[in-house]
């Protein structure tokens, strides 16, 4: 027989931390609204995006999926893989562009 707290097992955490999230969300996100409506352009529009976009990201990894309160092996284990992607695609872009370069310079033309 079935202990009768085990169907109320696991964790808990209060709806405060919840609304907490969703209103760092909803500023996140409207910061980065203010960023197109304030005509923002170059460098400063796309770094100021993509970094309420990763603030968002880990948000949403750390509190709605349970991140937080994971091992540090389980989060090493789900966040590593696809960071050394974009550091082995970074390397593929330069190696791409020394090619390039190498082929214009020495073949004459290049495209």
């Amino acid at each position: 027989m079935e202990h009768p707290s085990a169907a109320h097992e696991g964790q808990h955490h209060p709806i405060g931390l919840y609304l907490k999230v969703w209103g760092y969300l909803f500023l996140l996100s409207a910061m980065s609204y203010m960023v197109d409506y304030l005509h923002m352009q170059g460098i400063v529009r796309w770094t100021l995006i993509i970094l309420f976009m990763l603030l968002k990201a880990g948000l949403i990894l750390s509190i709605f999926m349970h991140l937080a309160w994971e091992r540090l092996s389980l989060i090493y284990a789900i966040l590593v893989p696809p960071l050394v992607l974009l550091v082995l695609v970074r390397i593929m872009t330069i190696e791409a562009n020394y090619a390039f370069w190498t082929r214009a310079i020495f073949m004459g033309g290049g495209g």
